[in-house]
């Protein structure tokens, strides 16, 4: 079972694809989701009903399932739409929305380093975001390291000493 609160398999097997420089598009309701990405991209459809999945939902689980270093929006040329306010308001705080023109947000999106679209119902229009992935602080996978020592302490036993070297004990050089 998984802990976290992204638990769609699709999504976790395209972000496990991916990695730094990646991007990610979570498009509203509107969005020409066959022709607005590049044709590697992985596609899940989330889009179920009008208004059903919103893209800030998305976004919230997204935030806490990777490291986001930048976000694109699709600015449209009259007024801010309200739903960046919201996007703002769950992305961390060193992000800032780089707004694009539609054009140009259509371009980035049809870029090759998009690895997924994620399709929702959202009917807001211009509620389009494109993330980029970010890099994972060292400090986060130690933290991972020593969360699994236990783990693979207790399973040392069934392996051979002598073929298996202790990855995470420099004395052990055998």
């Amino acid at each position: 079972m998984l802990r976290g609160k992204l638990i769609h398999p699709d999504i976790l097997s395209a972000l496990g694809r991916a990695g730094h420089g990646s991007k990610i598009l979570i498009a509203d309701g509107n969005y020409p989701f066959a022709t607005g990405v590049a044709p590697g991209a992985s596609r899940v459809f989330l889009n179920l009903s009008p208004g059903l999945l919103k893209v800030t939902d998305v976004l919230g689980v997204l935030v806490e399932a990777i490291p986001i270093e930048a976000a694109s929006v699709m600015q449209p040329p009259s007024e801010t739409p309200p739903i960046f306010a919201e996007f703002s308001g769950l992305l961390p705080a060193e992000v800032e929305l780089e707004p694009l023109d539609r054009l140009a947000f259509y371009a980035a999106s049809r870029d090759g380093n998009v690895a997924l679209l994620i399709a929702t119902g959202e009917e807001r229009v211009y509620a389009n975001i494109l993330l980029t992935i970010g890099v994972v602080k060292y400090s986060t996978r130690a933290s991972a390291q020593s969360a699994c020592m236990p783990a693979l302490k207790r399973l040392r036993p069934t392996v051979q000493a002598n073929h298996v070297p202790d990855v995470f004990n420099e004395e052990d050089k055998s």
